[in-house]
């Protein structure tokens, strides 16, 4: 049986890496960008200057197949509702909190996850990860601290978590054949129109659309790449190495976040949110662990 290199690991676990850091620059981006730019202007111009990086990549590498069955386009639609469910939630959130804080409420993506494959796909789920889960969202609540420190738009960071899972759900339900780069340029259109929608709604009324300066249009451009490059690396991470070793990579996206929040809004979070954070990631490795040797055992016992 073929099994991961330690050279492959390293470069899936640089991979997720990436991803984070790229993600999590995107992010900080956005959080300035928007202190002077209304929302729907932001996410509007950065979702098009994404889905042109996305043509030119497609372009290049071979064309951009937009194809899909009945299925995978039902499914994609309902991956897409998720994503830019998400997007409106979680920048929303990040206009009003520091940015390590909404990036640790997210870091219980795998736990939800988990549970709702349990719920909806009848997918195993024994008491040692139930137990994970439990306390995961014990650290969320720690994080959230609903009470005199309670901030209203952690529920819009909590609502993104619950958005993301319904994605990534979907995306389990895609056909091997389905290519990445499509289902990718479908969300990038979701985003436009979102931002389009909320300028017809009301947006360009409350905030009439601004001229763009020199400033804006590096945080624009900048976030769109960083945007692009997580995407990207976030795919190759997963071909590459062994999924039980680079899937943990993802949480240094905490750490990105901290050092972010802390050098560029001279944020540094409180000593419960660390500590939920801290439990919040322990909590999705021992739930991640678990899910890899559930998957071993039933491999184990299809051989013999």
């Amino acid at each position: 049986m073929y099994e991961s290199t330690q050279g492959e690991n390293l470069r899936g676990a640089a991979m997720m890496s990436a991803s984070m850091a790229g993600f999590t620059v995107n992010d900080a981006f956005m959080k300035v960008l928007l202190e002077d730019m209304p929302f729907y202007q932001g996410l509007l111009i950065r979702a098009v200057i994404v889905g042109v990086m996305i043509v030119a990549f497609a372009k290049f590498t071979g064309g951009l197949d937009l194809r899909l069955t009945r299925r995978d386009s039902w499914i994609v639609f309902w991956r897409t509702v998720g994503e830019v469910s998400a997007s409106f939630l979680f920048i929303t959130a990040l206009m009003h909190m520091p940015l390590a804080n909404t990036t640790a409420i997210m870091q219980s993506l795998p736990l939800t996850v988990a549970l709702a494959g349990a719920l909806f796909f009848r997918e195993p789920l024994g008491w040692r990860r139930l137990t994970a889960i439990f306390a995961g969202f014990c650290g969320v609540i720690l994080i959230v601290r609903p009470g005199t420190d309670f901030n209203f738009y952690a529920l819009y960071a909590l609502g993104a978590v619950f958005a993301v899972t319904l994605r990534d759900l979907a995306s389990r339900q895609l056909s091997p054949t389905v290519r990445t780069l499509p289902v990718i340029f479908f969300a990038t259109i979701g985003n436009a129109g979102l931002g389009f929608a909320l300028f017809v709604l009301g947006g360009g009324a409350s905030e009439p659309w601004q001229d763009i300066g020199a400033q804006q249009v590096f945080l624009l451009v900048g976030a769109s790449a960083f945007l692009v490059v997580g995407y990207a690396f976030s795919v190759s991470s997963m071909r590459v190495g062994a999924l039980a070793v680079v899937t943990p990579f993802r949480y240094t996206a905490i750490l990105f976040a901290l050092v972010l929040g802390f050098v560029v809004f001279d944020d540094w979070p409180d000593t419960f949110t660390l500590i939920g954070a801290g439990i919040v990631v322990l909590s999705g490795l021992v739930t991640l662990f678990r899910e890899q040797l559930a998957a071993k055992r039933a491999r184990l016992a299809l051989n013999r």
